[in-house]
């Protein structure tokens, strides 16, 4: 066994003991392991059944990061501009507030400025009051969370204060499907998943592949609903594999090797538009990051996702051409488990 495969092993051994199922793959340079360990479920046909490169996870907010990769795009190609108004992309007549003169652009819904709150206003209070705990996002459809926009009031002028929003998210998964035509599965696979290879990232899981498909659990590893982000799917609808994320992960490693040039630009624009979160700290288009202190070139970018039963964390340090993804079945955070391996993986 490899120096990287003994850390990738070691990374996902310590999980079994408090997740139901794991799978932990690592990038750096030409070398790619993944180990997966535990189960797939606990209960029905895949019960024992242990998860691997190709076992489909919900991967939560990972998804942000495709949704502001489709941004990207779509500003590359000239159809839409990232300074551009959201309202100018809803249909006529949708209600959205500004704030001291600023409407919410798209940029602003990509960085979390855009002064949204959390979640769509009254949907924490339905959820209380008896609605679905196990699939909250269910009812999200289209018309609720547009209606809801005029009501909202924005908690800071968009573009000046970072407040973490899946409504934002989502709203923007929304409105660039509207602009392009397509649901916004049918964008992602047009804009990112067809011309990456990446057959098994999709926010509708095909009945082929449903076997493949790993079961989610509780913290305390019980079995849970599966989640429908509905029209929120921008926020965290996407399912995948560790394999198809830690190919996504190593097209970011090594720009230049990019021979779709558009693609590229994408990728730097995603980068390149940034809002500070404090020293060495910022958020992206999409990614997070982190920048030693005294170095220049250094940066790690990062992203996590949570949803009723599953977990996961995407990182890479593209001058180490190093890059991790850990998914877990079960709704515990592997952000440490993520992280640390990165950290392990850049100095080998």
């Amino acid at each position: 066994m490899t120096d990287l495969g003994r850390v990738v092993q070691k990374a996902a051994d310590a999980l079994a003991a408090k997740h139901v199922g794991a799978v932990v793959a690592a990038v750096s340079g030409d070398r790619v392991e993944i180990r997966g360990v535990g189960a797939m479920a606990t209960t029905g046909a895949s019960a024992g059944q242990p998860p691997s490169g190709d076992t489909l996870f919900e991967v939560g907010s990972v998804t942000k990061v495709f949704t502001a990769l489709t941004l990207a795009r779509l500003a590359i190609a000239g159809v839409v501009d990232v300074e551009e108004p959201v309202a100018d992309l809803l249909p006529t007549g949708t209600s959205i507030r500004s704030r001291d003169g600023e409407p919410i652009r798209l940029w602003h819904l990509a960085t979390h400025t855009s002064g949204l709150p959390r979640l769509p206003k009254g949907l924490l209070k339905a959820v209380l009051a008896g609605g679905n705990r196990e699939d909250p996002y269910a009812d999200c459809t289209e018309e609720y969370v547009l209606a809801t926009l005029g009501r909202t009031k924005l908690a800071a002028r968009p573009g000046t204060r970072f407040a973490y929003s899946n409504l934002g998210a989502g709203l923007l998964g929304i409105a660039l499907a509207r602009r392009a035509g397509l649901s916004y599965d049918e964008l992602v696979a047009r804009e990112i998943t067809v011309p990456l290879g990446l057959s098994d990232t999709s926010v509708a899981v095909p009945p082929a592949h449903a076997a493949r498909l790993a079961a989610g659990h509780t913290k305390r590893r019980k079995p849970t609903a599966a989640w429908d982000m509905a029209s929120l799917a921008g926020a965290g609808g996407l399912h995948a594999t560790a394999e198809d994320l830690l190919a996504f992960v190593r097209v970011h490693l090594d720009l230049k090797a990019v021979t779709d040039h558009a693609f590229a630009d994408a990728l730097r624009l995603a980068r390149s538009r940034q809002f500070e979160l404090a020293a060495h700290h910022h958020v992206h288009l999409g990614w997070m990051s982190m920048q030693p202190k005294g170095s220049d070139t250094k940066r790690l970018y990062w992203h996590n996702g949570r949803t009723g039963g599953f977990a996961s964390w995407v990182g890479f340090v593209p001058k180490r051409r190093a890059g991790v993804v850990v998914l877990s079945n079960t709704a515990r955070s592997v952000d440490r488990t993520g992280m640390g391996l990165l950290r392990r993986v850049e100095g080998l």
